[in-house]
């Protein structure tokens, strides 16, 4: 029991002066109570204070003069955002050597291999084999300079920031490429981009942009560097398409031989150019400069500064994948503060084993991994005693969360949380989560039994991963906190959906030093993103809260986010789906907090009963909407037609509710232009959502 649960038990007043209260008591009292007074005493003597906020937590965004509503962080001292932390870091190239200095030439770059410790290179070892790298491609004849583009089509490793600083040493510009979006999209990006070399870190990725030059798809190829062992048959197999392949290794000793000078980039040179997943069609690459990375990286450090404080003493569990920009701007946070990044094997199921073997303190996250850790630990609490004891010392915690202290050392901790923070390898002492939003039940309590400072943040690439994070101090749920210094964030009327500005609601718009600079070679989409004042439109609909932080309510066009962070068109998935004979209807739902997709369907009166015939099925239109088996032949029509259609596995819905009644504008379920009218039909079949989402195990 807590020393405050004692206060309560014994109807102790908890804010009263324990020395006065034990001169009231009767002399026998106090021989019973003495040992007890003596133990409230040392606790008032030893309580944790809370971390000092950066600023007012009940305002924490403040209105900029003249600019029709936009918000900027209480933190700053005046309208002027923030453009860099340090004087002497305005490029990420100056970032990592300002590493360098602080570290003391320390341990930067680590990696292991299954049963083994982690074996690290220094700073000024990962500095010197970027320059045999970027010397080497200039020696192919490469040009060192921000129109130069270079391929890197990795996992997380050391080999990637050592060829990313390669790039950044000569002002090269790296495009990441991932396979989670198929071979279509790599094609598009190796062509968008006109890149000519590309870093792969396996075989099999090395075969597949072979083969996309063997099938006259990605012409423009000409060098694939492989980070892995391969043989001379996969050479051969290059030279016969016109593509030189080699090893890193031999391009560091070639580098080696021909040192060139560094040729740092200036501020506004770009540095990366960043493909999204997008929601339909091919992927747009979003043009990143240092500048914008800088800015955004200073904003999290200024943020966070009361609490945070990066250092060489801080070590960094390394998996989000680095060709997205959230975990991009993590690392550059650490590289500049001398810390040491730490990779995971390449499996994510061996991620729990590197958290031991790292011990890491800082651990950046994603929803998905947020709600698998909830699960898991619910799920282990597997008597009434257990989750009784469990809900019991997270809501103690909780009560010290609402007061603004964060910890890991209270006797809850030490009775029950304790396993659960040794899992993460002990030394946890931040944690951020971005990507997609995450359930305040869920967030709540990891911050009650991981007992480390648990920061949320928003964005996306276009604004170089953030533009909005909670503050140290604000530990409440349910919203993402306020405008981080380097931008302004203003709220635009979405009048078709009855968002406006007015009422503190309407969609995201971001302007500032992190905003992107376009697309590459998309001037429409370019113009769609960014308007004539530079203001970056996101999509996303969102309200200012009274205390100044934003809550993210909607989505514009009804694109959306699953758990996992991957965009789902709603509107294209449904197109598909009514191809099937025996579907008049169908409204595609997902959630940001669900994993999954799931549909309300509407039978076609005319056809659901030949076409359920012919599978076995007899029965009136009533009869056949309420049979189980019948609906089951539905989805799997459905799933099968998606299939044949391409849709990914994401995009395909895992479980349907059928309706017998058409939406119409009659039923205000349909707009005038029937066009489905998708936050009423949400509110609508909110039970047999809540229903499907409660029911199916995936």
């Amino acid at each position: 029991m807590e020393v405050h649960e004692l206060f309560r038990y014994f109807r102790i007043p908890e804010l009263i002066d324990i020395r006065q209260y034990v001169r009231t008591l009767p002399t026998n009292t106090l021989m019973g109570f003495g040992a007890f007074a003596a133990l409230t005493t040392f606790w008032y003597a030893t309580r944790p204070k809370a971390l000092k906020p950066p600023c007012d937590l009940s305002m924490q965004s403040v209105e900029v003069a003249g600019t029709d509503g936009a918000r900027r962080s209480a933190i700053l001292d005046s309208d002027e955002l923030l453009v860099c932390y340090y004087d002497d870091v305005r490029t990420l190239y100056e970032g990592f050597q300002r590493g360098i200095h602080v570290s003391n030439n320390g341990p930067c770059l680590g990696s292991r291999k299954p049963g083994q410790p982690y074996e690290w290179i220094s700073y000024k070892q990962v500095a010197e084999l970027a320059e045999c790298i970027g010397s080497a491609l200039i020696q192919k004849g490469f040009k060192a300079c921000p129109e130069q583009f270079i391929g890197i089509f990795a996992q997380n490793r050391p080999e990637w920031v050592i060829i990313e600083q390669a790039c950044f040493t000569y002002s090269m510009v790296i495009v990441p490429l991932y396979d989670t979006l198929g071979t279509d999209a790599i094609t598009h990006i190796v062509n968008k981009a006109e890149l000519s070399v590309i870093f792969a870190d396996k075989l099999e990725k090395a075969m597949v942009l072979l083969e996309g030059v063997e099938n006259k798809l990605t012409p423009g190829l000409k060098i694939v560097v492989l980070m892995d062992p391969f043989s001379s048959d996969l050479v051969e197999r290059g030279k016969k398409c016109g593509v030189e392949v080699i090893s890193l290794k031999a391009l560091e000793d070639l580098g080696r031989v021909n040192r060139k000078k560094p040729k740092p980039p200036a501020p506004e040179d770009l540095a990366i150019i960043c493909f999204t997943s997008g929601t339909t069609g091919s992927p747009k690459g979003a043009l990143i400069t240092h500048r914008n990375i800088v800015s955004d990286c200073a904003a999290f450090v200024k943020a966070t500064e009361t609490a945070v404080n990066p250092s060489p003493d801080d070590t960094l569990i390394s998996f989000l994948p680095l060709a997205h920009m959230f975990e991009t701007i993590v690392e550059c946070v650490m590289l500049c503060h001398g810390a040491k990044i730490g990779f995971f094997q390449g499996d994510i199921r061996l991620l729990m084993e590197d958290l031991q073997v790292l011990q890491p303190t800082i651990f950046p996250v994603v929803p998905r991994l947020l709600n698998r850790m909830f699960d898991r630990i619910f799920g282990q609490a597997n008597t009434t005693l257990k989750r009784w004891l469990l809900d019991f010392a997270s809501k103690r915690k909780e009560a010290e969360l609402r007061s603004g202290i964060i910890r890991n050392n209270s006797l809850w901790d030490k009775l029950i949380f304790h396993k659960i923070q040794s899992s993460l390898g002990g030394k946890v002492r931040l944690m951020i989560t971005g990507a997609a939003p995450v359930s305040a039940t869920v967030l709540t309590f990891l911050r009650t039994a991981l007992g480390c400072q648990f920061y949320e943040g928003y964005g996306q690439t276009e604004c170089t991963a953030g533009c909005c994070l909670s503050l140290p101090g604000d530990w409440t749920a349910g919203h993402v906190g306020a405008p981080m210094p380097c931008n302004y964030i203003k709220l635009v009327d979405v009048e078709e959906m009855n968002y406006m500005a007015a009422k503190g609601e309407g969609e995201v718009c971001v302007k500032g030093p992190n905003v992107f600079k376009g697309y590459l070679k998309d001037p429409a989409k370019t113009a769609e993103a960014l308007d004539k004042d530079g203001w970056l439109h996101t999509g996303d609909i969102g309200k200012w809260l009274p205390n100044g932080t934003l809550k993210i309510i909607d989505r514009k066009k009804h694109i959306f986010k699953l758990a996992q962070g991957e965009y789902i068109a709603p509107e294209k998935i449904e197109n598909v789906y009514l191809r099937s004979e025996a579907v008049a209807q169908v409204f595609v739902h997902g959630e940001s907090l669900q994993a999954f997709l799931i549909a309300i369907v509407v039978p076609d009166a005319e056809n659901i009963i030949p076409w359920a015939e012919k599978r076995g099925f007899q029965g009136s239109f009533e009869e056949l909407c309420r049979n189980k088996d019948v609906q089951k032949a539905i989805l799997e029509d459905m799933v099968r037609l998606g299939k044949d259609a391409g849709l990914k596995p994401f995009e395909q819905v895992k479980g349907i509710a059928i309706h017998n009644e058409l939406f119409s504008v009659d039923n205000g379920l349909l707009t005038p232009t029937m066009k489905a009218k998708r936050p009423e039909l949400r509110n609508y079949f909110r039970s047999q959502i809540d229903e499907l989402y409660s029911t199916i195990k995936i």
